[in-house]
């Protein structure tokens, strides 16, 4: 069975001056604006690694709340807030952190358990995976 979900973006204009919109599939995101400024500067708006860290922290949360639910624990809640650094390394950018802060309401769960559950869902749920060894397929059309 596959999945696939879309999103689109446009770029306009150079790197600095340049503007961008992005969407997705579903329109809760349409025609977002992105900019040099709001990813490298203090403007507010969005960014790929403010996008990158909402998608992980919803697939971490959802993926801890099965783990643990498998494990025959009752979960009430879990709220996960990833925290995505992009750093200059070696000529150019990258992504070289996401701290994920997480907090969970689990009834009967103790620390131990509830940790290793974590740690087993920070190495595997699906976005998790995705960033550390995702074929990327490229389809690349000059107009």
């Amino acid at each position: 069975m596959s999945i696939i979900r879309s999103a689109n973006a446009v770029w306009e204009g150079n790197l600095q001056q340049g503007k961008g919109s992005v969407s997705v599939e579903s329109g809760l995101i349409s025609n977002a604006n992105y900019s040099f400024t709001k990813r490298f500067g203090d403007e507010a708006g969005t960014n790929p690694e403010e996008l990158l860290a909402a998608a992980h922290a919803a697939c971490f949360s959802m993926a801890l709340s099965a783990g643990l639910s498998g494990a025959n624990y009752k979960v009430n809640s879990v709220k996960t807030i990833d925290k995505v650094t992009l750093e200059k390394v070696d000529g150019g950018f990258k992504i070289t952190t996401i701290d994920i802060h997480c907090e969970a309401s689990v009834e009967g769960v103790s620390n131990e358990d509830f940790q290793k559950i974590a740690l087993d869902t920070k190495a595997g749920c699906p976005i998790s995976k995705a960033l550390t060894g995702v074929s990327f397929v490229l389809h690349a059309t000059l107009k």
